[in-house]
């Protein structure tokens, strides 16, 4: 017998060999992804000490966003992590895409937050 999956148990089992082979430290965190149909999160984490370093979400409100579950979302996202790190004094981090795929929303916060300083 065969069971079928949902789409996030299968994202969670990517996430999950994903996780196995990378991990953040105080020198070089691992900026993690989170995304759902209306929000997109990104937090700069310390997996040694287990600590959040900094975090961006379309739900702040200094980022003054019309909509927020499309690409121009995600790439004002991806400046405000990518500045907040710089002003906690970090240039260069681990990706964690968080099993999604590399395309859309996560790849314009990724190349957003390449863009404002952040190498990965």
């Amino acid at each position: 017998m065969i069971t079928k999956l949902d789409k996030n148990s299968v994202r969670l089992k990517r996430h999950g060999r994903v996780r196995a082979k990378l991990s953040g430290t105080e020198s070089r965190p691992r900026l993690n992804v989170y995304r759902s149909n209306k929000h997109i999160y990104a937090q700069l984490i310390d997996d040694v000490n287990g600590v959040t370093l900094a975090s961006a979400s379309t739900l702040d409100k200094d980022l003054g966003l019309e909509s927020t579950g499309n690409i121009e979302a995600a790439q004002k996202v991806g400046e405000t992590i990518a500045k907040r790190a710089a002003e906690k004094g970090y240039s260069s981090v681990v990706f964690d895409r968080g099993g999604y795929l590399y395309h859309g929303r996560v790849k314009a916060l990724a190349d957003a937050a390449r863009e404002n300083g952040l190498e990965f």
